[in-house]
């Protein structure tokens, strides 16, 4: 079996105290990984990402970092693609001084753009351009592009493996709870279709694509178009079903990393743990 990674998006509820100090309180949670939200803008200073870097190593706590939310790669205007790649490349950098393995992001949205494959190549050509350019500055993390939970972003599952087979450096990072509300609910709904997507992954990137597989998941609601809102596990009008995802990780024996995106962040995090405990069991 796979080892099974679990922890927050971000800083949990029940901590007071530094950045630097979660992975020692998320150890004595039971939780081995974090996702750094730089969400609204990459703040963090080189020493304290270092400092955290530190901590997570002592702690065993695999780092990842959320990049910005506003970044669109796929934007026909050259300075919106340019403020997008200045903070991506603050992202790549900051991750570097803190060890984090990957730096997730949403890629872009479809308008403006004749077609989404359009779309799909304006991000993929702005990807190579800062690979090149951080080519020897970084180190450490690789580009996660993430699947995105609107119809009306880049980010299918077929998009995030198509910009990673074109980077050199890359992993995709997928939300289960997107591809639920981009499907309008109805994807993600049996263990087969977890496989799939798992397999697909495998069978296109490669073996260390899924070792481990870089993962969000929450239950979430979603409307016409998709995402609307991210709910706790314990909402059960919502999908999608946790013990599904779970039961797919199990029978494929992957690593995975899963990073609540819950609005009780740890607390579920550790229910997600439990459970799959409980599956392993079985």
């Amino acid at each position: 079996m796979g080892r099974l990674r679990f922890g927050p998006a971000g800083k949990p509820l029940g901590f007071k105290g530094a950045m630097e100090r979660v992975p020692e309180y998320l150890a004595s949670l039971g939780l081995d990984a974090l996702e750094y939200e730089a969400v609204r803008g990459v703040r963090i200073s080189e020493t304290k990402a270092r400092r955290l870097g530190e901590e997570a190593r002592k702690y065993d706590v695999k780092l990842s970092m959320h990049a910005p939310y506003y970044i669109n790669l796929a934007s026909p205007d050259d300075s919106v693609v340019e403020r997008s790649l200045g903070r991506l490349r603050d992202a790549m950098i900051a991750s570097d001084w803190m060890g984090a393995y990957a730096v997730v992001f949403h890629p872009g949205y479809y308008k403006g753009n004749e077609t989404p494959r359009q779309a799909l190549e304006r991000v993929v050509r702005a990807l190579q351009a800062l690979e090149e350019e951080l080519e020897g500055k970084v180190s450490t993390p690789e580009l996660a592009p993430e699947t995105t939970g609107k119809s009306s972003q880049v980010g299918s599952v077929e998009e995030v493996i198509e910009i990673c087979r074109n980077l050199k450096r890359c992993r995709p990072a997928v939300d289960w709870a997107h591809l639920h509300a981009r499907s309008e609910g109805a994807f993600v709904r049996s263990v087969d279709e977890v496989i799939g997507v798992i397999e697909q992954i495998e069978r296109e990137l490669g073996s260390r694509a899924v070792r481990p597989l870089h993962t969000h998941f929450s239950k979430i609601e979603y409307g016409r178009g998709g995402e609307r809102e991210h709910h706790t596990l314990a909402e059960e009008e919502y999908g999608p079903d946790w013990r599904i995802v779970c039961r797919a990780y199990l029978e494929t024996g992957i690593d995975a990393v899963i990073i609540s995106e819950s609005p009780i962040l740890d607390k579920d995090a550790l229910v997600m743990k439990r459970i799959c405990e409980e599956e392993s069991k079985r």
